[in-house]
């Protein structure tokens, strides 16, 4: 359940461990300065003012008089902050005085335990004065003082100073965690870049020291994955031209027998075709066309060319494209996909459709036809090399066996996949999906 609340990127998480210390330490911080210092000021503001209060109260009943009384009054104000005067006969209401603030209640308890005789306090009536009655035997004491007597600005300070330096703190804890995050994005850039096929020239390892080895590995395993590819591509190269050398010499001895013996001159070559032909597959599908750069195509115009020759040999194609499709391919292989996506269907299917379009983040080529199909739990097999599957499908159209593996090497090679499901025409869907 806490997870669904929780941050889903790197930066979020770590910005969420950085400020929930922050925040708990201030939570804290404030808690304490409540409930201990601004407590204990208050009150011993509070009591300063009670005790003034008393010691005026204290000097009328030592000095009465009406003369003695206007000058404790004038001292008072002088030397106190207080400006006093006094109701004679005046009686306070017999009620309890009631504290709704921290400083109304430190100013009652301090009047209780200083004065101990009855009072009221009226904080709300003056803007920035305090009011406060104490009822004596012949009348009424009243007292008016600033709030400042009352009220410490050190929480103010206090909350700014608290606020200003959480502000700071989460300003550069997002600045530097930004940076050290951008290293990480460009790994992840590059990782998915080189998972497409596409071409990193600019990344180099940065960042903290865990990152840059990271990156150093990836980079020493792009280049065993690069050597690796070159060295089967040449080792490949090599076994083709010693493998069409003798296709070469039985192709001339062939020419040379259909003078003598035409009828088994013309098995032998369809049987040399059929031995080029495999060849060219095998070798195809072992290359994975390694060695072609990605490069922006026009993938319409790529399906279109596709779809023509495959009209030229007896296909019934419908082809549809959503607009011109650019994206970065490798044309030759992503052709060579396409044509033995076509072919399976030509060979097993009457009518095909094919359809090209944006879906979501990715380019999704959708081939249907109306031929037999395949089993579902028969469609993982059909992507194994040399497997054949022609127990459902029509006999004697059988071909290499290796058209789908070569089909999804190259669209896994581009970072996309290939996917088998049923087609509304009641036989096969195969989708090409490219990722953007």
């Amino acid at each position: 359940m806490i997870k669904r609340f929780l941050p889903k990127s790197l930066f979020g998480r770590t910005l969420m461990i950085i400020v929930t210390p922050l925040v708990l330490l201030q939570v804290v911080s404030a808690t304490i300065f409540f409930e201990s210092h601004w407590d204990k000021v208050s009150l011993r503001l509070a009591r300063g003012l009670a005790g003034d209060i008393a010691t005026v109260i204290s000097l009328m009943r030592k000095n009465p008089g009406q003369e003695n009384r206007i000058w404790i009054f004038g001292l008072a104000a002088e030397n106190m902050q207080i400006e006093a005067s006094f109701k004679t006969d005046a009686v306070l209401p017999n009620e309890p005085p009631v504290g709704t603030s921290i400083m109304e209640r430190m100013l009652i308890r301090a009047m209780r335990e200083y004065v101990g005789k009855p009072f009221q306090i009226d904080t709300q009536t003056l803007d920035r004065h305090v009011a406060v009655d104490v009822q004596l035997p012949t009348g009424a004491l009243e007292i008016i003082t600033t709030r400042k007597r009352l009220f410490s600005s050190t929480i103010y300070v206090f909350v700014l100073w608290m606020v200003g330096i959480s502000l700071i703190l989460f300003a550069v804890a997002t600045i530097f965690m930004r940076n050290q995050i951008k290293p990480i994005r460009r790994l992840a850039q590059a990782a998915d870049a080189l998972g497409k096929g596409r071409d990193i020239p600019s990344f180099k390892p940065e960042g903290a020291k865990e990152v840059r080895q990271a990156a150093s590995a990836f980079l020493a395993m792009q280049e065993r994955i690069q050597r690796q590819i070159a060295q089967r591509t040449d080792m490949l190269s090599g076994v083709s031209h010693d493998l069409r050398t003798p296709l070469t010499r039985m192709k001339l001895e062939l020419a040379m027998l259909r003078d003598t013996e035409p009828e088994a001159a013309a098995e032998l070559e369809k049987d040399v075709d059929d031995m080029e032909r495999m060849l060219e597959t095998y070798l195809a599908f072992a290359r994975g066309e390694g060695s072609e750069k990605p490069r922006p195509t026009n993938l319409s115009a790529l399906l279109l060319d596709v779809v023509d020759k495959a009209r030229r040999n007896g296909g019934t194609i419908d082809f549809h494209s959503e607009g011109e499709i650019s994206v970065p391919l490798r044309p030759n292989a992503f052709k060579r996909c396409a044509t033995n996506v076509l072919e399976n269907a030509i060979r097993y299917a009457d009518h095909i459709s094919v359809r090209a379009g944006r879906r979501s983040d990715a380019i999704e080529v959708t081939i249907d036809d109306d031929g037999p199909g395949i089993p579902v739990d028969k469609r993982d097999d059909v992507f194994k090399p040399f497997y054949r599957l022609e127990a459902s499908r029509n006999p004697g159209t059988g071909g290499t066996g290796l058209g789908l593996a070569i089909s999804r090497d190259v669209m896994r090679v581009h970072g996309g996949d290939i996917l088998l499901d049923d087609s509304p025409g009641g036989g096969l869907r195969v989708r090409l999906r490219v990722p953007l």
